[in-house]
């Protein structure tokens, strides 16, 4: 099993891969992290584990969007471990994945704007506070290519998950809604369809995780088939909901 040292940047959030992240990077640490980062060969890929934090036990800072308010702050000054316990790594979910930084912009004041995009999903095995930033050993995790009659299953829940996420989306943005994505715009690859309807449904961080460390894709198109119709259920029994609102993807701060 492929194992590396990479920088850990711990969130409330799950990253899945393919998937965008952006974010607002201010606190000190983190700061610290991306300049280290900048040092890499422009033809290398600059990596980092994005890793989910459990119960929200993380007390730093947080704020929406790109706040002009936290942007122009000072830089927080904590050590990499603080507000994560005396023992970091119980504070995080053991699975998550590999971050590949295409941009990374600094500001005048000193914070960063990156752009980041999962990549693999990864096991922690050690979290490391002594240097300026928090880093873990991972191992890669690797799906096994599934056999003919498991790709034959994959293929026919990702045609039921695809269906159910379209109603879904209707429901959300009710069904007048002009920005749904339509069969064009989505893809026809199991797995790649497992992570985006996981990352683009309204879900808990938990049922994230979930879906995240799924062992394999045909599993994860199945409990996605199953929350679904689940979630949409719930939503034709609500009043008129702010679907814009539950639909944008904010900036994850630091």
């Amino acid at each position: 099993m492929t194992t590396a040292r990479l920088p850990l940047f711990p969130l409330n959030a799950v990253l899945f891969p393919g998937l965008v992240l952006p974010l607002n990077v201010f606190e000190e640490r983190y700061r610290a992290m991306m300049r280290e980062l900048l040092k890499s060969d422009e033809d290398e890929p600059r990596r980092f584990v994005v890793v989910a934090i459990r119960d929200g036990r993380e007390t730093a800072p947080t704020a929406t969007g790109m706040p002009d308010t936290v942007a122009a702050a000072p830089p927080h000054e904590r050590a990499p471990a603080e507000g994560f316990g005396p023992d970091p790594i119980q504070t995080f979910h053991r699975v998550g994945c590999v971050a590949d930084a295409a941009t990374i912009h600094e500001r005048a004041d000193g914070s960063f704007e990156v752009l980041a995009t999962g990549t693999t999903r990864v096991r922690l095995l050690s979290v490391e506070a002594g240097g300026p930033y928090l880093t873990a050993e991972v191992e890669e995790l690797t799906e096994e290519p599934p056999g003919e009659d498991e790709g034959d299953e994959a293929g026919a829940l990702a045609e039921g998950v695809l269906r159910a996420f379209r109603a879904y989306q209707k429901r959300l943005a009710g069904a007048s809604e002009r920005s749904l994505a339509t069969g064009a715009d989505l893809p026809d690859d199991p797995s790649v369809i497992s992570y985006l309807v996981a990352a683009a449904t309204v879900l808990d961080v938990p049922t994230k995780q979930r879906l995240l460390q799924a062992p394999d894709t045909a599993t994860r198109l199945r409990e996605e088939l199953t929350l679904l119709r689940k979630e949409t259920a719930v939503i034709r029994h609500l009043p008129s909901l702010p679907a814009t609102d539950l639909t944008r993807a904010p900036t994850h701060p630091n």
